[in-house]
């Protein structure tokens, strides 16, 4: 007689937590990307994807940093079971982690209007307010974490022999160091290079939580 082995309870809470850091940081894209396609008066090559939260739709945005931010954290925990006792397997969670923390607190702490977003707001880009000014900080702990998430697991797939996964790991993360770059020089478009190097780095983190689901 045949018996069925269920699978353990740590790969089941590992399985769903690396769905959930998926989960929050392509919806963070996806809901980002529809908002920036249809709210009045937004444009991606002028405004940054946080003046979102701003005006009477803005709680969709700052509940959209949250929530990915929590997902995020919880996530983290599925990517530390997957990749215990491998390269990279300490700090590439930690760094996830604090990139979801930094999505919580840019959703907290909210940019003032401006760029003539929403409607009506003034023509320039303030930063006069101390909430303003956390999104800023918040905003560059996510950054930094997710651009050094990407070169540690590019570290962990060139030591495991992927070379193809560890190049796209680091061109993911050298993404993001290249547009948010180019938009602090106040470059042309700045915020849509911003836009996608931060989103090229989300997915690609996605992406290696759901490839580590089918091996734990």
């Amino acid at each position: 007689m045949s018996t069925i082995t269920a699978p353990a309870p740590t790969t089941r809470n590992a399985c769903t937590q690396l769905g959930v850091l998926a989960t929050g940081l392509v919806g963070w894209c996806v809901v980002s990307v529809a908002q920036a396609a249809t709210r009045e008066g937004f444009d991606i090559l002028v405004h940054p994807l946080s003046l979102l939260s701003t005006g009477d739709l803005g709680w969709l945005q700052i509940a959209n940093f949250v929530v990915a931010g929590l997902l995020t954290v919880v996530g983290a925990g599925g990517l530390r079971r997957a990749l215990r006792g491998t390269p990279g397997g300490t700090w590439a969670p930690r760094l996830v982690a604090a990139a979801g923390v930094g999505l919580v607190a840019a959703g907290a702490m909210v940019m003032d209007p401006g760029a003539n977003f929403p409607v009506g707001a003034p023509a320039d880009l303030p930063l006069v307010t101390w909430h303003a000014y956390g999104h800023m900080v918040a905003g560059t702990i996510t950054f930094a974490s997710l651009i050094a998430a990407c070169f540690v697991l590019g570290r962990h797939f060139t030591r495991g022999g992927r070379r193809d996964l560890a190049v796209t790991s680091r061109s993911a993360g050298l993404a993001l160091v290249v547009g948010w770059g180019w938009a602090m020089t106040g470059g042309v478009a700045g915020t849509l290079t911003l836009a996608i190097g931060a989103i090229a780095a989300m997915v690609w983190i996605a992406a290696v939580a759901l490839r580590l689901r089918r091996t734990v």
